[in-house]
């Protein structure tokens, strides 16, 4: 049952009123900020999505049932938003793993731009026989499209180090991806 102080607000909010648009993010941005920070490991990830869903919210207002709260509807837009990030995230991680296969695939001789199926295929037994430092900050480097200072920090090591634990990580996956491709 809507509450006759939901439907005031959201009438006052369909006017255009800003104070009562304030209020509504007030009343309901700590429940939205927790549902979105059970679901995400950074906080300043929850922070961002918070706003676009408040965004959203006002932009779609007048498409609100005024028979309906207006938490679930935030809760609803708030699954979509992070829906929509999650897509995103996980399309960047594909990219900057493809660089990684296309920069090894120029590394090994390959055509370039075209993706080496045995690539593709030998690269998760060669990232196994790197060192655990030179793992981690290849799949820092090109799953998590981290910059290599931010690297240097979960490593606890200098920008300086992790470029050249990068590149030398990068020559032992060439090695490695070669010996493979030459025993096809």
């Amino acid at each position: 049952m809507v509450s006759a102080v939901d439907q005031e607000l959201m009438q006052r909010v369909l006017e255009g009123d800003r104070a009562a648009f304030s209020q509504v993010i007030e009343l309901h941005q700590r429940a939205i900020y927790g549902f979105l920070r059970a679901r995400l490991a950074q906080a300043a990830d929850a922070d961002d999505l918070v706003q676009e869903v408040f965004l959203r919210f006002y932009e779609a207002r007048t498409r609100f049932d005024s028979t309906s709260l207006i938490r679930p509807w935030l809760l609803g837009i708030a699954r979509n938003v992070l829906r929509e990030w999650t897509r995103s995230v996980r399309r960047r991680r594909e990219v900057g793993w493809t660089e990684l296969c296309f920069d090894l695939e120029s590394l090994t001789g390959g055509a370039a731009g075209t993706l080496d199926a045995d690539v593709l295929e030998n690269l998760p037994q060669c990232l196994e026989a790197l060192g655990p430092s030179a793992r981690q900050a290849i799949e820092l480097k090109y799953r998590s499209e981290q910059k290599l200072c931010d690297i240097g920090h979960v490593l606890r090591r200098s920008e300086g180090a992790i470029k050249l634990l990068v590149h030398r990580a990068r020559l032992a996956l060439k090695s490695c991806l070669e010996r493979k491709l030459k025993k096809m």
